[in-house]
């Protein structure tokens, strides 16, 4: 079940590689629309909300109602339910920076320099001014720096993210498909039992860090619990002075799909009153 992440810069002509990719693959193509919809239906928010939120165009109104953090693990969620499905090409918000851990998924940036950009953006929207298409370019790539910073807290340009950057002014589109479905094809991205394994693990983790958030709010965060997960096996750490929190963070953990066993190292720590002097 093939599962590629992929980052393109605007006007690369990226879109046509994903396309020919998925085609060639058999793949599902995820576009950032589809995660919009999602972290909007999970927050209460309309898609133009979010979707001017993730561009670096909300009101200050708007940057007041979000959350950086919540959007963060709605969008890691999505990306991570997604690839778990397999057979999918997902494109945008950060899903080449999720996803670069597990070791069958092809993660790959469509790249190309500013003047052919300028040319690709021209020529798609009938326009002759450079100025014009330059400045749009610039707006799309500080929109886009900023997401990638606010929610993951990385540069998306860094070529150490991915398995393949290709530049769409040297390697022509069909070439640059060839490339990736050859990678793809590869022994080396092969889904196997560990990479499988790693893949769900994620997930679990994901899952767990929005039920928590949802059942317990800033509650779990302040006492310090975390969860971490090995082939579905959960171990909750942390510290607390409330007994009946660990009762309901280990039944809540239980009930969490894809949970396998859960082991609890939370401290249970007395509260000893100070003594007047």
């Amino acid at each position: 079940m093939p599962v590629i992440a992929m980052t393109r810069e605007m006007a690369t002509r990226g879109s046509e590689v994903a396309l020919g990719v998925a085609e060639r693959l058999g793949l599902d193509i995820v576009h950032h629309e589809v995660v919009e919809h999602y972290i909007a239906r999970r927050t209460g928010l309309r898609d133009s909300e979010v979707h001017r939120f993730l561009e670096g165009e909300a009101s200050m109104w708007e940057r007041w109602r979000m959350d950086p953090s919540r959007l963060s693990r709605f969008t890691a969620l999505e990306i991570l339910e997604l690839a778990a499905k397999g057979n999918v090409l997902i494109r945008g918000w950060g899903a080449s920076y999720l996803l670069r851990a597990i070791p069958s998924i092809a993660c790959v940036r469509i790249c190309a320099p500013l003047a052919f950009r300028e040319k690709v953006l021209m020529d798609r929207l009938a326009i002759h001014d450079e100025l014009t298409a330059r400045r749009e370019i610039e707006r799309n790539d500080a929109a886009h720096t900023a997401t990638m910073q606010r929610m993951c807290g990385i540069s998306w340009r860094y070529p150490e993210h991915y398995a393949l950057v290709l530049n769409t002014a040297r390697v022509p589109v069909q070439d640059c498909v060839e490339h990736i479905v050859q990678l793809v094809c590869s022994s080396a991205y092969q889904e196997t039992e560990r990479s499988r394994r790693e893949l769900l693990d994620h997930l679990v983790k994901a899952r767990v860090n929005e039920a928590f958030e949802q059942e317990f709010g800033s509650r779990s965060n302040h006492y310090g619990f975390e969860a971490s997960v090995h082939d579905g096996h959960v171990i909750l750490r942390g510290a607390t002075t409330d007994s009946q929190l660990i009762v309901d963070a280990l039944r809540l953990l239980q009930s969490i799909d894809g949970v396998r066993s859960v082991e609890n190292k939370v401290s249970h720590v007395e509260f000893a009153p100070r003594q007047a002097i």
